[in-house]
């Protein structure tokens, strides 16, 4: 009995494992599970990257302003040096679209029949990277977003300019990999078959990559101007030759419909509007050349603490008033001072139009006709490419002016206002000043693309913004009064600290006055 008693237990627990292992992958399997993911939905989620931030490189820039300098408000229009201002470009980087570039990648082998997807992966990957050197200087390259394939959970920082060498080749090698004949992604929110400037055919779509990758390289190659002249000529020289951007229709960007998706930086100024100002040299640029775009980037609203429910705010330029760099709420609602004081929620000067340009809605630029035929111009004055520069110049002007009619809210430019502008004292071209001409357009074209316009201020110098002096924080560290880079996200010293400690000692201190290797003086 004893042992009977002993093997009955035992003879269940057999038929209990015996039963367990029936079916036991179909009953242990989720059916609802993801377990085969198409690489190119991770890569048309990795399109929408990210731009810069109002309160940011738009900032740095001069073309937006918080006045305000209590606690959350702080910032770069008070030259300080916030954490949570610094990291946005680096957040909306890494941990998704960085990521699902890798992962693409990986998925899709060294071997892969999908050549063409591919190569749009590392021309995009290119530019991603492109814009976080720009911003940060050395950053985690080589080793980044391999977390989940090879298990690198603290990549190591390479130096800023062998990331860029190596840009050039992913760019130019990916771009001779594109073939006609080869596969059609049709997920491709930029050219794919439901984007905004759809193509039907691998080959036309080819077509828009090689400009696109050459536009990148174009604007890579520029990059080196000061740094490497000879090095410049030849890079852009070989972008011009592969084909860059010919038209509006070959535009990369992204539209948004407003009310599914939407673009959160533009949403927040109307969620938080009374911290929402045009800065005054933009204010003042704008009102000096009668610029025809001004009416929707710029607007006067009856309570600009309330921006939401004015749907008709006053666009006249002659009614629009910038806010000063570098002073504060308290001082600007001093009219004893000569300022404008306050207005209902908030003060008496413009803000950027949330219904047009900064519309939740709006389409998000990220490579343009307008950018590349100015840089052509530049390039073709300092003798580097073919091609008369003051047409390349008038012809990025119109293209720009041209794109604001996909913004909501907005007509058409009448082809007479940009003729009359083109014609206006302090924007006609004159070989005299074209560098500032041409680089002061470049400034406007990218109202709204924060990355794009802080790179090029540093790298070209123009506009000639005067300097913020609300402070001595910027003539620290050996700094000449502006900022040159943001800093690192403060988590980074602790969840990855040797990397980050060799960063910070390679490129000669973690602050906003280091230099990124191609912004020398």
């Amino acid at each position: 009995m004893k042992t009977i008693k002993h093997f009955i237990p035992i003879l269940l627990a057999s038929l209990m494992i015996v039963g367990c292992d029936e079916d036991f992958v179909e009953v242990n399997t989720d059916p609802y599970a993801v377990r085969d993911i198409n690489p190119a939905l991770l890569f048309a989620g990795a399109q929408r990257s990210h731009l810069g931030n109002w309160t940011a490189e738009h900032t740095i820039v001069q073309q937006f302003v918080i006045p305000y300098n209590q606690g959350a408000t702080l910032g770069f229009n008070f030259n300080e040096d916030i954490d949570g201002v610094n990291n946005p470009k680096w957040n909306e980087s890494y941990p998704s679209v960085i990521r699902s570039l890798v992962q693409a990648i990986d998925l899709l082998g060294e071997d892969t029949d999908r050549t063409n997807l591919l190569s749009m992966i590392r021309i995009w990957k290119a530019q991603v990277f492109m814009g976080l050197v720009d911003t940060y200087g050395d950053v985690p390259y080589s080793e980044a977003g391999k977390a989940v394939g090879d298990f690198i959970y603290f990549p190591s920082y390479d130096d800023d300019e062998a990331i860029y060498e190596d840009l050039y080749k992913e760019i130019t090698s990916a771009l001779a990999a594109l073939t006609p004949s080869g596969d059609f992604v049709s997920e491709d929110l930029f050219y794919g078959s439901n984007s905004s400037q759809p193509t039907n055919s691998a080959s036309a779509q080819v077509e828009k990559w090689r400009k696109l990758g050459n536009s990148l390289l174009l604007r890579l190659g520029m990059r080196y101007s000061k740094v490497n002249p000879s090095k410049a000529e030849s890079i852009v020289s070989e972008a011009f030759s592969g084909g860059v951007m010919t038209s509006n229709a070959d535009n990369a960007y992204v539209k948004y419909d407003g009310n599914l998706y939407v673009w959160n930086d533009n949403n927040t100024l109307r969620d938080f509007s009374q911290f929402n100002y045009a800065a005054e040299p933009l204010v003042d640029q704008l009102k000096a050349t009668d610029d025809p775009r001004a009416k929707y980037m710029i607007a006067t609203y009856e309570d600009p603490g309330s921006v939401a429910n004015d749907p008709n705010p006053d666009t006249d330029l002659a009614n629009q008033f910038g806010v000063p760099i570098g002073v504060s709420d308290l001082e600007l609602s001093d009219t004893s001072l000569g300022y404008r004081g306050p207005r209902g929620g908030g003060l008496d000067y413009s803000q950027i139009n949330i219904l047009s340009a900064a519309s939740p809605a709006a389409p998000a630029f990220y490579v343009t006709y307008g950018q590349t035929s100015l840089l052509l111009a530049e390039a073709a004055f300092r003798g580097w490419i073919s091609g008369n520069a003051q047409a390349y110049y008038e012809e990025g002007i119109r293209a720009n002016m041209d794109i604001y009619s996909l913004y909501p809210n907005t007509e058409p430019i009448p082809t007479s206002e940009v003729d009359t502008y083109l014609a206006e004292p302090e924007v006609a071209y004159n070989a005299s000043n074209a560098l500032e001409l041409i680089n002061t357009q470049y400034w406007l074209t990218n109202f709204r693309n924060g990355t794009e316009a802080f790179a090029n201020v540093r790298r070209s110098g123009f506009p000639d913004l005067a300097r913020n002096d609300f402070n001595d924080n910027l003539l620290a560290n050996g700094g000449d009064g502006y900022v040159h880079r943001m800093t690192y996200p403060d988590r980074e010293g602790s969840a990855n600290s040797d990397s980050y400690t060799a960063a910070v000692s390679a490129i000669g201190g973690d602050n906003l006055v280091s230099r990124v290797f191609w912004d020398v003086e």
